[in-house]
């Protein structure tokens, strides 16, 4: 099995804005090759000068400290309704936000990008009828992703299952039943971004049988240190590692017996707003990787 680490940009929302600051820590501090962009950093929605400039940056910065953008994908702020907002202009809207988000991925490289693959909301979700429409048109917004994606170059599209049945992918068979209805009709494939903090579902709360089962069908997985019935998204530091559940030679196990041929380890770790956290971001992400380099035999 072919595999790098990275990291996911969420690390840089708010603290480290500018692309010469992250790009740094990425690529000098971190010494990572593979970065995940997220849509925090440079929302669509933001002018087109101003996209223009930052992209400008990033590509310099790209250059300066030697690593690439493989994928680009939502985070925090951008944790919404979108392709299954109960409004079809509001969906329509988002459709072309998505469509903004992979122009720019192109731009900086990505070969892949997506997000959740969508929410309802209560009154949705708790109405049956209702609840089949928005997921229909749901399916049919990811499929026209697909083929615009494809004109973008990239190699698929990808989803991250989620923590609630409204939020989608709650379990290894809804992720597979969503995968395969958009690859009914695709441009490039839909696959899946497993994070080995969400096996949310009360029955399937173990995270490493979500490895062995979709490993294959995954590019890149999210790497968080966390515990049973939680999605902490600590760092792989000594305090948290006996704390927590997540095994680097397990989870390369697992994927190794899913049949996946390659893919990317993102660091998606989360530090609190907070006095014992906030400033802790930079030396717990260094451990981190350190700690991960025992275990993965990078290749180009």
């Amino acid at each position: 099995m072919k595999t790098k680490l990275g990291i996911n940009c969420g690390f840089a929302i708010n603290r480290y804005m500018e692309p010469e600051e992250w790009g740094r820590l990425v690529g000098e501090v971190f010494d990572l090759r593979s970065v995940q962009f997220v849509a925090d950093l440079l929302n669509p929605f933001l002018p087109e000068y101003y996209i223009e400039s930052y992209l400008e940056r990033v590509m310099k910065t790209k250059e300066k400290y030697n690593f690439s953008v493989d994928s680009i994908f939502t985070s925090a702020y951008t944790r919404v309704n979108h392709l299954m907002h109960p409004d079809k202009e509001a969906r329509k809207i988002w459709l072309e936000w998505f469509k903004k988000l992979y122009s720019i991925g192109a731009r900086l490289g990505a070969k892949t990008g997506g997000s959740h693959f969508g929410i309802m909301t209560f009154p949705v979700y708790e109405d049956e009828e209702k609840r089949k429409f928005i997921l229909e048109e749901g399916i049919r917004g990811w499929q026209e992703l697909s083929f615009f994606a494809k004109d973008l170059g990239y190699e698929s599209i990808i989803f991250e299952p989620m923590s609630v049945p409204r939020e989608m992918g709650n379990t290894i068979e809804d992720s597979l039943y969503l995968m395969n209805r958009v690859n009914e009709n695709c441009g490039v494939p839909m696959r899946i971004c497993l994070d080995v903090g969400h096996a949310p579902h009360p029955s399937q709360r173990d995270p490493y049988p979500w490895l062995e089962r979709l490993g294959k069908y995954s590019p890149i997985v999210h790497l968080q240190q966390t515990v049973l019935h939680k999605s902490n998204h600590w760092p792989f530091t000594e305090e948290f590692n006996e704390q927590g559940m997540i095994k680097a030679e397990k989870v390369i196990e697992c994927l190794e017996k899913s049949g996946c041929e390659e893919t990317i380890l993102m660091f998606e770790i989360g530090h609190r707003e907070h006095w014992d956290t906030d400033f802790n971001v930079v030396a717990d992400t260094k451990a981190s990787v350190e700690y991960w380099r025992q275990f993965v035999k990078e290749q180009p």
